[in-house]
């Protein structure tokens, strides 16, 4: 299968912990691409040192390539430039608020805006919102109330 092809099938890979959001989506794929030794190669920037969803993730490409003709096509890990939650596609940013999450704003914006409080709610938009909790189901998630509808919900933490 072509290098295009594979890198689509890649791509469209779900992340094992916001399954709403492909690999793509969350922009750790940096290029897929045939190396200097002639084998096919992914390399990804994991969200964070000591991601827990990995080895998961690297699984799941390797059974990718091999559905894609390259059984001994390997995963390469790059740790520069370090990955940024401004990295999450338009398209991923839209799924997570599909799905209750509220997405993170710019990764330069105040500590205030990057924790979550003022962020629009999924669920009614006020922008009337405070941090609950700074930890949330996964690492890179925090707990947010809406003040308004007082409806709880998780936010992806802005990196």
């Amino acid at each position: 299968m072509p290098v295009d092809e594979v890198r689509a099938r890649v791509n469209s890979v779900a992340d094992p912990e916001l399954p709403m959001l492909t690999l793509g989506d969350l922009g750790v794929i940096r290029a897929v691409e045939t190396a200097a030794d002639g084998i096919l190669e992914v390399v990804v920037t994991p969200t964070y040192m000591g991601c827990p969803a990995m080895a998961t993730i690297e699984a799941d490409i390797r059974t990718a390539l091999a559905q894609c003709g390259h059984p001994g096509g390997r995963v390469r890990q790059v740790l520069t430039p370090a990955w940024t939650t401004d990295w999450i596609s338009p398209e991923g940013r839209r799924r997570l608020s599909e799905q209750g999450i509220a997405p993170p704003g710019p990764a330069r914006a105040p500590l205030l805006l990057r924790l979550g409080s003022g962020l629009p709610c999924p669920n009614c938009g006020s922008t009337s919102t405070r941090s609950q909790s700074p930890f949330g189901a996964t690492r890179c998630q925090a707990v947010l109330v809406c003040t308004t509808c007082q409806e709880t919900f998780a936010h992806v933490k802005a990196l």
